[in-house]
């Protein structure tokens, strides 16, 4: 399979570069800036019509959703078990957490824009940055119930839901202290100890969303 990414660092592209590690597929990686905006170039929209990562071309197919994206590709390669075939008893959990990991991603992303994207600080709402903050703590919360000890998404073992899942939490730790969520912090442990994720990350390039290690809820909200 011929592979095409067009990738920003640290963003929901990093789930195909992880994705196609576990694959062990190769990929012409096409770094872009958050801060420049070169994903906004005809060439790109031309696969991702809002000018985001990821923006992949696979053997022919353009693709643009990180989620989607992965479903395919487990699809293409079964014998990877990554995917759940239709009518497996765990197709629907398969389909639910990688959904649910878009929940949770937009209540990051939505920290990501009040935290770090506005260009005047003083215009972010700290009601709004405590709302999504305890909303992103829910997820977790939720998170947290449905994993079990030593165990990955479903029960069958690790499958892309885990890489949907999997960058967020790496994500959230700049808002939330996960050690609040032992079962979750342990579980992404497990993900970080993974080789292909190691050999992902040393592909993503330097993220350029966060000046500090975290972003604590302002005073006063």
């Amino acid at each position: 399979m011929s592979v095409r990414v067009h990738h920003v660092p640290f963003s929901r592209s990093f789930r195909v570069l992880w994705m196609l590690e576990e694959l062990g597929l190769s990929a012409d990686i096409v770094m872009h800036s958050i801060r420049t905006g070169s994903m906004r170039t005809p060439e790109v929209q031309s696969i991702s019509p809002a000018g985001r990562a990821p923006a992949v071309e696979m053997d022919g197919v353009t693709m643009f959703e990180s989620g989607a994206i992965l479903e395919y590709l487990a699809e293409q390669h079964p014998e990877a078990g990554l995917g759940v075939a239709v009518g497996h008893v765990e197709r629907p959990r398969f389909l639910q957490m990688i959904h649910f990991a878009e929940t949770q991603a937009s209540l990051i992303e939505q920290l990501n824009m009040s935290h770090v994207f506005l260009r005047d600080p003083a215009m972010a709402s700290p009601t709004v940055i405590k709302l999504n903050t305890r909303r992103l703590q829910a997820t977790l919360s939720a998170l947290e119930t449905m994993l079990e000890s030593d165990s990955y998404l479903l029960a069958r073992g690790f499958s892309a839901a885990d890489i949907m899942m999997g960058f967020n939490l790496f994500a959230a730790s700049y808002y939330v202290v996960l050690t609040d969520y032992p079962k979750v912090f342990a579980y992404r442990d497990r993900l970080a100890h993974r080789p292909s994720y190691h050999a992902a990350r040393a592909k993503d390039g330097q993220q350029e969303f966060y000046a500090q290690d975290f972003y604590p809820i302002p005073e006063g909200s």
